[in-house]
């Protein structure tokens, strides 16, 4: 496991995108378990919205915060699972300057704990794009705490260690990673 530094924290800009044809903000249970995550450790909510699981839908909104000066994560809740409506992965590759293969691999096997083989039924994804961070992750409630408490929130914390995203993202004034040995 990494540690912390004496680098200090960095609130930094996160969106929040619900992607559900059934969810609005009365019962947007996933989403407000973000945002209430991100507020937790200090980050700022730049923007939330709720969209039906429509990849140009999904991917206009997306687009935008990508294309803002000031947003620099996005997190995605929804949409990741394998029934014909699920196109949040589809609507996010062609936009990644680069994936980040390693989000889904380690969302599925902290998951696997808790749900067992069903995890492989994720199809998790994060990526870069325009120097912001993006995380899909399904759209369970228990899903969303565990992408987040136990990958995302180290990741964007300009004092974990040896490595997090921060430096790499827009309007950073974090290090880059710190060698291992």
């Amino acid at each position: 496991m990494g540690h912390k530094t004496q680098t200090p924290f960095q609130p930094l800009q996160i969106a929040v995108l619900t992607v559900s044809d059934t969810r609005d903000e009365s019962n947007d249970t996933s989403g407000a378990a973000l945002v209430d995550g991100l507020h937790t450790v200090g980050h700022v909510l730049a923007d939330k919205k709720i969209v039906i699981d429509d990849i140009y839908k999904i991917r206009a909104i997306v687009s935008q915060w990508i294309a803002s000066e000031h947003i620099q994560a996005v997190m995605i809740t929804g949409g990741t699972g394998f029934t014909a409506r699920d196109s949040t992965p589809e609507a996010l590759i062609p936009l990644f300057d680069k994936e980040v293969d390693g989000f889904g691999e380690l969302f599925r096997q902290v998951s696997y704990q808790q749900i067992g083989t069903s995890t492989i039924q994720s199809r998790a994804i994060a990526g870069m794009a325009n120097k912001t961070v993006i995380f899909a992750m399904p759209g369970s409630t228990n899903a969303c705490k565990t992408a987040w408490n136990d990958v995302i929130k180290e990741q964007l914390d300009a004092s974990h260690r040896p490595c997090n995203f921060v430096p790499q993202l827009k309007a950073s004034t974090s290090e880059q990673c710190e060698s291992r040995g």
